[in-house]
């Protein structure tokens, strides 16, 4: 027998062996997880809580005839057709300064000039614009009511939601 043919016999008769040895370490250790099993099963079964009871659906008449209906509006401005209170003045040209919100513009001073008091307004650009009560400021038609030498005093038509205006008081002060 050459070295080839005693390897080949040496390996048939120990593949028997081994693999009778792989198969036991594999059944092996199974003891302890049936032991469990067989633990959990002598437990008694734990108690089922029962279904909530259903409650009957109990019908309600909901009459709403003589009840206003949320969608008309309620008051005077419903009634009238025509909005109360202060309004916008149609039809007039825009002034320059009614373009910038009051919050964007600054008073730089005051100017006296024939006997009249100019507020200095600067814009967002740097340009500074005169104004008079009565001038047209901001972007809620706000108009000028007074000039301090600290404050310019506006008077500004916000909507209310319905239809109408309010007068709604603002200041561009001196920073």
């Amino acid at each position: 027998m050459n070295g080839m043919e005693r390897n080949a016999l040496l390996i048939r008769r120990l593949l028997p062996a081994l693999a009778a040895l792989v198969l036991t370490a594999c059944g092996s250790g199974m003891e302890d997880l049936e032991q469990y099993v067989a633990e959990v099963k002598q437990r008694p079964g734990g108690r089922i809580e029962p279904l909530p009871q259903i409650k009957p659906y109990e019908t309600f008449d909901y009459s709403v005839a003589a009840l206003r209906s949320p969608f008309v509006q309620d008051g005077p401005a419903a009634d009238s057709g025509t909005p109360s209170g202060p309004s916008p003045v149609k039809n007039r040209n825009k002034e320059f300064l009614e373009q910038f919100p009051l919050d964007t513009l600054n008073m730089v001073g005051t100017l006296v000039r024939d006997s009249k008091t100019y507020g200095l307004v600067q814009t967002g650009d740097g340009l500074v614009h005169r104004v008079l009560p009565g001038n047209y400021i901001g972007q809620n038609d706000g108009r000028v009511v007074s000039i301090s030498e600290s404050k310019i005093e506006v008077e500004e038509l916000v909507p209310n939601g319905i239809g109408s205006f309010f007068k709604r008081s603002a200041g561009i002060g001196i920073d």
